[in-house]
């Protein structure tokens, strides 16, 4: 049986606290904003709300995987990229900036199709998390 582990780079249980706080700007996407049960990260996400509606209060299961292969070998779809510094562009489904809002707290950004992720904690639970890697978001209730 492959180890399918290795391809998760983060993952956690999140309860909504909040959706579209700021307003709704688009009829099909909405932003939650959301707070972990175990790392005590804070995570903000666009989502189309008719492929996957979710309600505030509810928690959902949310994980980070470097590549969709079972095997864990790299996704076809991964792009070269020139070494990144502190941002990178390189393809729609990307970590593509980390901020250090101190020593120990970081924000990674990542963006699926235009559609936005923020995740703001503790850097020990994002040490897998590559800037300028392909990153796949999946999630469950």
């Amino acid at each position: 049986m492959a180890n399918t582990s290795s391809n998760i780079v983060f993952d956690d249980i999140f309860t909504i606290n909040d959706i579209d706080k700021e307003g709704k700007k688009f009829d099909r996407v909405s932003r939650l904003y959301a707070h972990s049960k175990n790392y005590d990260m804070d995570l903000t996400l666009d989502y189309n709300v008719e492929v996957f509606p979710l309600r505030s209060g509810e928690s959902f299961a949310l994980a980070l995987a470097s590549s969709l292969d079972r095997e864990g070998a790299p996704s076809r779809l991964r792009m070269e990229t020139k070494k990144p510094t502190r941002t990178a562009t390189s393809g729609d489904q990307t970590v593509y900036k980390f901020d250090g809002g101190s020593a120990e707290i970081v924000t990674a950004y990542a963006s699926f199709g235009g559609l936005l992720m923020s995740l703001t904690g503790s850097f020990r639970h994002m040490t897998s998390v590559v800037l300028g890697d392909p990153v796949y978001l999946l999630v469950r209730k």
